[in-house]
This record gives structure tokens, sequence and C-alpha cells, in this order.
């Protein structure tokens, strides 16, 4: 859902913002511009990246086994 918002710009700022990207466009523009300042959406996709990775989960999951192998024979 998209919501409408009204923001105030310097008139040299505006013009060249229509001037690059266009009067249709820049919502869009300045949107994909923020995206990422205000979504964590990078960090999501970067742990979803690395779970799909089935032969770095395999080998996390060796490492994390003979960590806790280890701790077993450790003396409280």
């Amino acid at each position: 859902m998209h919501k409408k918002m009204t923001i105030t710009l310097e008139e040299d700022v505006y013009d060249g913002l229509y001037r690059t990207v266009g009067k249709r466009k820049m919502s869009q523009f300045i949107e994909d511009l923020l995206r990422p300042h205000v979504l964590n959406d990078a960090l999501d996709d970067g742990y979803k990246a690395m779970a799909a990775d089935k032969e770095r989960e395999e080998e996390a999951m060796e490492w994390c086994n003979s960590l806790s192998g280890d701790m077993a024979h450790e003396t409280r």
C-alpha cells in the first residue's frame, strides 16, 4: 500500500530532480534512495543467502559441533 506525502524542496533541487528523473518517476526515485536507510532488508537478505548456501551451512554445523565437543572436556 502506498501513502501520499508532501515534502518541501529548494527550487533548484526540485528542478534538478525533475530534469534527472522526470515528473512521473520522482516518487520511485526518492523511495529507492530512502529504502536502504530506513529498512533493514539488506541484512535479512544476507542471512537468507547464507542459509541457502548448503555447503557453508554444513561447514558451520561441523565447526559448531567441534566446539561443543571441546567444551565437554573442559574442567569446571
